[in-house]
């Protein structure tokens, strides 16, 4: 009895210890995932749970993102995750997004996998047209978008029609043109096919490098209100914040660098902005909702203390990342050299084979054309042969009867004419005994010279015949050759593995002579793209002047029109803030 008392409140003890726990579904650009959670995990919990989930150690840049009443905000990494005012139905639903922008990419961003999700998040944006993007650099970057998505352009593989259920271009873009979706293919893919030899990650890399100079390019949008009751926009970014006119979000009429604050602060729903410079009058607006300041409070904080961090020296984890960093490109730059050499090299076994198998399909044609004139010529020989007997027969025959012909005429001379009349007749069948025999005569040398010639002919056909079988020895001994040259040139390919030697040589320690020489390729690739960026806003231009014959303008955007103001006073993102700082 107390045994089973015992067992019952140790059980009850035991039921009592295990924590409660709720699902969270996290979704990412390109993943849903679930996890079970403990009741009293804060937000820094599950933020760290996702991150190693995700291999990602650039933590700084991103956050979990819920909505609460049509207003986005941001979980907190000391909150208890159930504190939040999220909904109650399980799964919880966050979004993994980016919540900060860099202000260089190609810079700050170390690890393939923050570089994806920040090119997959852009991405979206740009199609969904929260970020506005000019048409030439859309289609521009819809080819840096299929490099990375299907690899090096290949004209068998990649055939007209592949890209007819991408998304590529904003919607905007497609109707402000008089072009169908295969003339968009068209253009998209003469660039696709100039990216060649690109990776995934470069392509992706390329695609931020261009998105970053975009005017809406990572500003957070709010609706605001200043002291005289107007009704303005506020965006916060990298660089710091702007107030905007709401018609207008690509030029702000007014900047406040990160380094030029002095301090923000909010009381209700007034925001304070107070310049480093004394001088210049305090900035105060009101927004709509006391949740708004805060989210503003939060973006404020976070993108000034990423501004500050960038001008100070790396931290040790970082500068650990970037080592990695460059030691997996390195590695990675040296792998597809050496698939490139052997895919070079199979290439060229490929095309030796190809070039002997068409040179003994040469051969062969050629040894059969050599048989078939051989034939001809055996038959003709006979023909020949055979030609010549019957005209050597031919000749005898008259030459038996001019022989025939002049014992006629001897005996008609032996024989006496007794009467005038039987002698001028016999004279006459003597002359014309005469002229017959002379003409047999001739007709039997004519016919002899045909015999001597038909035989000089057999001669030079038999003679004809040799040559034919000589060069049909040599061709069938070349054949053969062939043959044994095209077994081992196709072996080649199986023999590619054995460059044994340079995956051995992967295996080494980069040196200070190494990193050294990396620098140096590093500030030689500067240089190269400081020339492809001018060579790129050449084509652009090009493409923006070929395009704009299609364009009709009664469906252009405000943005649209404001983008183009911009661009005809020269004006880009960064000259604009430097101007209204």
């Amino acid at each position: 009895m107390a045994g089973a008392i015992a067992s019952r409140m140790s059980f009850s003890s035991l039921k009592r210890k295990q924590p409660k726990t709720f699902t969270v579904r996290i979704v990412t650009m390109d993943a849903e995932m679930e996890f079970s959670c403990e009741v009293k995990w804060k937000g820094k919990d599950l933020f760290d749970l996702v991150c190693r989930t995700l291999g990602l150690r650039e933590t700084w840049f991103f956050g979990l993102q819920y909505t609460i009443k049509d207003t986005v905000a941001w979980l907190k990494m000391d909150k208890k995750v159930l504190d939040h005012d999220v909904p109650t139905e399980e799964p919880v639903t966050f979004h993994f997004l980016a919540k900060f922008y860099p202000e260089n990419a190609e810079e700050e961003l170390v690890q393939e996998i923050t570089q994806h999700l920040f090119f997959l998040q852009v991405k979206k944006q740009i199609l969904d047209e929260k970020i506005y993007c000019p048409p030439e650099a859309s289609v521009l970057l819809a080819s840096y978008a299929v490099q990375a998505k299907y690899g090096d352009y290949d004209p068998n593989v990649h055939k007209r029609g592949f890209l007819a259920q991408e998304e590529l271009l904003p919607k905007r873009v497609i109707n402000l043109y008089q072009m169908t979706p295969e003339m968009w293919e068209e253009r998209i893919t003469a660039w696709y096919a100039e990216h060649r030899g690109r990776a995934r990650d470069e392509a992706e890399m390329e695609y931020l490098k261009i998105a970053q100079d975009l005017e809406m390019y990572g500003v957070n949008y709010f609706a605001i209100r200043n002291k005289k009751g107007t009704e303005l926009l506020l965006g916060v970014d990298a660089l710091g914040l702007h107030i905007y006119d709401p018609d207008n979000r690509l030029t702000p009429k007014i900047s406040f660098p990160w380094n030029e604050i002095r301090n923000i602060s909010y009381s209700d729903k007034e925001f304070t902005i107070k310049p480093l410079d004394k001088k210049i009058d305090v900035f105060k607006f009101n927004s709509s909702k006391l949740r708004v300041n805060k989210l503003i409070l939060q973006l404020c904080i976070g993108n000034h203390d990423l501004f500050m961090r960038r001008r100070k020296a790396d931290s040790l984890e970082v500068q650990q990342m970037k080592a990695q960093a460059r030691e997996e490109k390195a590695r990675k730059q040296m792998e597809r050299q050496r698939l490139a050499r052997e895919k070079q090299m199979r290439e060229e076994a490929e095309r030796t084979r190809d070039e002997l198998e068409r040179r003994l399909m040469q051969l062969k044609e050629e040894a059969t054309m050599a048989n078939e004139a051989l034939m001809r010529s055996e038959e003709t020989a006979d023909l020949l042969a055979e030609k010549a007997q019957i005209t050597e027969e031919e000749a005898k025959l008259l030459a038996q009867k001019a022989a025939e012909a002049e014992q006629e005429m001897q005996r008609i001379k032996a024989t006496a004419i007794r009467t005038e009349e039987e002698k001028r007749l016999m004279e006459q069948k003597v002359l014309e005994a005469e002229m017959l025999a002379l003409k047999m005569a001739e007709e039997s040398e004519r016919r002899a010279k045909e015999a001597d010639q038909l035989k000089q002919d057999l001669q030079e056909a038999r003679e004809s015949e040799r040559r034919a079988k000589q060069k049909l020895l040599e061709i069938t001994s070349k054949s053969s050759y062939t043959q044994s040259m095209n077994s081992s040139t196709t072996a080649l390919p199986t023999d590619l593995p054995s460059f044994n030697l340079i995956n051995e040589s992967l295996s080494f320690d980069f040196k200070d002579t190494d990193m050294k020489r990396l620098s140096m390729e590093i500030e030689k690739e500067k240089v190269e793209y400081m020339e492809k960026s001018k060579h790129l806003q050449e084509q652009l231009n090009e493409l923006k002047t070929e395009i704009e014959a299609l364009k009709l303008k009664e469906r252009e955007t405000a943005l649209d029109i404001l983008h183009n103001e911009n661009t005809s006073r020269g004006n880009s993102k960064h000259n604009t803030i430097k101007k209204v700082s």
